[in-house]
């Protein structure tokens, strides 16, 4: 099956060169060949492409003048398995003023190689799982069983693709960063990491739970963080009255590779586990909706040390609360309520399986899920009027 996608990097690199980021298998080399002539791209992943420039880093010169007689921007596919062409690359940036797009599924090795990622000669986006806009008859049930990535989503046999995603991920990409040694040690972490998903992290909690040492599990952390396989969702400190919590959030780049390393193999609506696979697909959306649009706004969510929540902030513009109920009622809004005294004004939206679409008295603003991503992919929602 083949998904319309909503990053244009077309657009992007008219403007200057550009990385592009994201885990494996999230569909960088197809985007690209969709937007991009395939005979522009350098495949660093097959064997001809790489052992040439592996042993003569200067060669790249001579294949990217031949690239350019017919096409105007060079692509190298997976730049992290030779980061000495960025030397290269930054030369011809400089003197011959080529565009490139330069993929990759691990920042973490360009870093260690010492690499400056071109001195902001070049942008980043990232690619991120498929999201609703980009699904045909999005089915949200399946998604939040089996998540986005394009070979999964559609898949007769999801659970196998995710199976071989993930062992072929720890072997190929996770072994390749040498900081690991025992791989079953982190194939623990990784199990104990899904069943804290969504949640504040606690090293020393995850430390305790695999057997494994704080700084170890610090330092795994930073390598899911570098290789796109999960990220941190920082508190929103900008309140007037309550103190708030200063532990960030963690949630890994799919809900169905979450839900795999947890074992889950069904969810019932009104579950706890379709509670947390809603929330984590909202943030999802609002993630790659920010990235998407250049939107540069931090993703940040609420909490008091009294318990009071709110799911997402969008940097002080916009509060955002899930519930996956299909009736919202008083109790589901404590969250937005509490956030009101400390942010006046902010517009709040509650985003549940309630299909009666309205507006509280005091102003909270319920939604049903269909109807808050057509909002969010059309750039109607509030936070937008502040944000460009």
């Amino acid at each position: 099956m083949r998904f319309t996608r909503l990053l244009d990097m077309r657009a992007l690199v008219a403007h200057k060169s550009f990385f592009l980021f994201g885990p494996r298998s999230t569909g960088k080399t197809t985007l690209l060949r969709d937007q991009f002539a395939p005979e522009a791209i350098i495949n660093l992943l097959r064997a001809a492409e790489y052992f040439p420039l592996a042993q003569n880093p200067s060669a790249l010169a001579d294949r990217v003048r031949e690239i350019r007689r017919t096409h105007p921007v060079v692509i190298i596919d997976e730049i992290q398995k030779l980061p000495v062409l960025l030397d290269e690359v930054h030369h011809l940036v400089e003197a011959e003023s080529v565009t490139f797009v330069l993929t990759g599924s691990s920042g973490r090795k360009l870093k260690r190689g010492g690499v400056n990622l071109l001195a902001g000669r070049a942008w980043q986006a990232q690619l991120f799982p498929l999201v609703s806009a980009e699904i045909a008859e999005f089915d949200l049930d399946r998604y939040l069983l089996f998540g986005g990535l394009p070979q999964v989503y559609p898949s007769e046999l999801p659970r196998e693709e995710l199976d071989a995603y993930i062992n072929t991920y720890l072997r190929e990409e996770i072994l390749e960063e040498g900081a690991i040694r025992d791989l079953s040690a982190f194939s623990r972490f990784l199990s104990v990491t899904a069943s804290v998903n969504a949640e504040q992290l606690n090293f020393s909690n995850v430390a305790n739970d695999t057997g494994i040492s704080a700084s170890s599990v610090r330092a795994w952390f930073e390598i899911l963080n570098d290789t796109f396989l999960g990220f941190l969702l920082e508190p929103w400190r900008g309140g007037l009255k309550r103190k708030t919590s200063a532990t960030a959030k963690f949630y890994l780049f799919d809900v169905g590779v979450a839900n795999f390393l947890k074992g889950i193999t069904a969810l019932d609506r009104g579950s706890d586990g379709f509670g947390r696979a809603f929330e984590h697909w909202v943030a999802m959306e609002l993630r790659a909706y920010l990235s998407y649009r250049r939107i540069k706004r931090p993703l940040t969510f609420w909490r008091t040390y009294t318990g009071i929540e709110v799911d997402f902030v969008i940097d002080g513009l916009c509060a955002i609360e899930t519930k996956a109920t299909a009736r919202v009622s008083g109790k589901h809004l404590r969250g937005l309520r509490g956030f009101a005294d400390e942010a006046p004004g902010v517009p709040r939206i509650l985003v549940s399986l309630d299909e009666n679409d309205r507006t509280t008295e005091d102003g909270i603003r319920l939604l049903h899920w269909r109807r808050f991503v057509e909002l969010l992919w059309s750039d109607e929602l509030p936070f937008l009027t502040k944000s460009r």
